[in-house]
């Protein structure tokens, strides 16, 4: 993502940009009420909320044993088993397959892995035509952006903007603002490059260790035509994609699906165990898994962190958050935004990088109330956000502890510190500061931008329960 700008000038071009804070802010009332409708049992909903997060902490705590069997049983089903511990190695693995197939070009569904790996620059770089097959993320691809949103890469555009885009790049076609009409002429498109192509790309949802299956949830059909027409299929997952058992599905599909877009469920749920049997008529003859670490392990490690790799990607975190609202996701420079990107991308990449992204959050609270897996987010937020200017004990697991920390702001605190754990100090300074309370500044650099500063009161706390009649005991 961008990160030529700093994250401050990112803010204030998209607090400056109403077209996009319009378009954040009818597409996400508009999530947040279908996701409302769904949810309208609170039993149900917190009876739903405890079964996944129950299964998703059993993936975390187990994670070495199952990963263990989930190699197991892919290979057993004829499926190869690539591990990758960083997003170069990851990379060049995929690279490697394609180049021995002898693959050109290949199709992708949606996969947030790949964007996070960087995989289309990359296999650009190799002179290996990528295509991305999901109609959003088609739709970036066109416009040479990245997607805003982990479930809809598309929607900090408008109509008009997705027409324009469209239009420009296939000038064969009549322009129109329907998006039912461009959907049917991206299919037009997208038909012919999925017979022609050599290799289908796909990310997962869920990988199932008990059975080897790799499930992927979509709604267009583009998941199904990368991993069944191509000769070669090639899936990339996080490490924290493995659940233990087939009965680990219907809970976290169920409420995925209801948590993502407000559906009772997607149009697809794609099961896939192996390639190509010989009493088979389609599908691949050939598939390749890339397990990604990417530091998940050592968030793996840290037990006061570890809940992040709970998440299942729904974007309901994201849907929910005020901040995210009003800038759009393009703002946080990151491949997750909005509070899952706050809590994962720092630890991921450091926080002497992106440890500045923990300004980005109110601590309203929203992303833990609706986190269909019961992530506490803003805790895990508030962690990272004390981890970025003091702390010892995180520096194992996390790069830049305490990177951000300025001197001249420290000794501030220690100060106030000072003087709050003093009560005859705090008496004399608050009788000082009543006194002179005409020099109080007017502006105080950034803070005070959106914020009125107010001036200390005429009389201390102590002088006002004296004139209240109040005795100090």
């Amino acid at each position: 993502m961008d990160q030529a700008k700093s994250l401050e000038s990112r803010v204030g071009d998209a607090l400056g940009n109403e077209q996009l804070q319009s378009n954040f802010r009818s597409a996400m009332d508009y999530l947040v009420e279908k996701r409302s409708e769904k949810f309208q049992d609170e039993d149900s909903l917190i009876s739903l909320r405890d079964s996944a997060s129950s299964i998703r902490d059993n993936s975390i705590s187990n994670l070495p044993k199952l990963l263990v069997k989930l190699e197991e049983s892919l290979i057993n089903n004829n499926i190869q088993v690539h591990w990758a511990e960083t997003d170069i190695e990851a990379n060049n693995i995929i690279y490697q397959i394609l180049d021995e197939a002898n693959a050109k070009k290949v199709v992708k569904g949606k996969s947030m892995v790949t964007e996070e790996i960087e995989l289309n620059e990359f296999l650009d770089s190799k002179n290996i035509e990528i295509l991305e097959t999901d109609l959003g993320e088609f739709l970036v691809q066109l416009a040479n952006e990245k997607p805003s949103h982990i479930v809809m890469p598309a929607i900090h555009k408008s109509r008009r903007e997705i027409s324009k885009v469209f239009s420009d790049h296939f000038p064969d076609f009549p322009y129109t603002e329907d998006v039912d009409l461009i959907t049917q002429q991206a299919r037009k498109i997208l038909r012919d490059r999925f017979r022609e192509a050599d290799a289908g790309i796909s990310g997962v949802n869920f990988a199932v260790a008990e059975t080897g299956t790799l499930c992927l949830v979509e709604n267009e059909g583009n998941g199904r035509m990368c991993t069944t027409t191509p000769p070669l299929h090639i899936a990339v997952a996080g490490i924290e994609k493995v659940v233990e058992s087939l009965s680990d599905l219907p809970p976290l599909l169920d409420i995925l699906t209801k948590s993502a877009t407000g559906q009772e469920i997607t149009t697809y749920f794609n099961m896939i165990s192996s390639p190509r049997r010989h009493d088979e008529k389609d599908g691949p003859l050939s598939m390749h898994v890339v397990l990604l670490d990417n530091g998940r392990s050592k968030i793996h490690q840290n037990t006061e962190m570890q809940e992040t790799l709970k998440c299942i990607r729904c974007g309901s975190c994201i849907n929910h958050c005020p901040v995210y609202t009003q800038l759009g996701g393009h703002a946080y420079g990151t491949v997750y935004p909005g509070p899952i990107g706050i809590t994962l991308e720092p630890q991921q990449k450091g926080i002497s990088m992106l440890g500045d992204l923990t300004s980005l959050c109110t601590m309203c609270g929203a992303c833990a109330e609706v986190c269909p897996v019961q992530i506490p987010l803003p805790k895990l937020i508030n962690r990272l956000r004390s981890e970025t200017v003091e702390g010892d004990y995180m520096k194992q697991f996390i790069e830049g502890v305490g990177s951000q920390r300025k001197p001249m702001e420290s000794f501030t605190w220690q100060i106030w510190k000072y003087i709050y754990g003093n009560s005859a100090l705090y008496s004399i300074c608050s009788a000082v500061i009543t006194k002179l309370r005409f020099l109080a500044p007017k502006r105080i650099g950034g803070w005070s931008k959106y914020r009125v500063i107010q001036k200390p009161s005429r009389s201390s706390l102590k002088q006002l329960a004296k004139q209240a009649g109040i005795k100090n005991e």
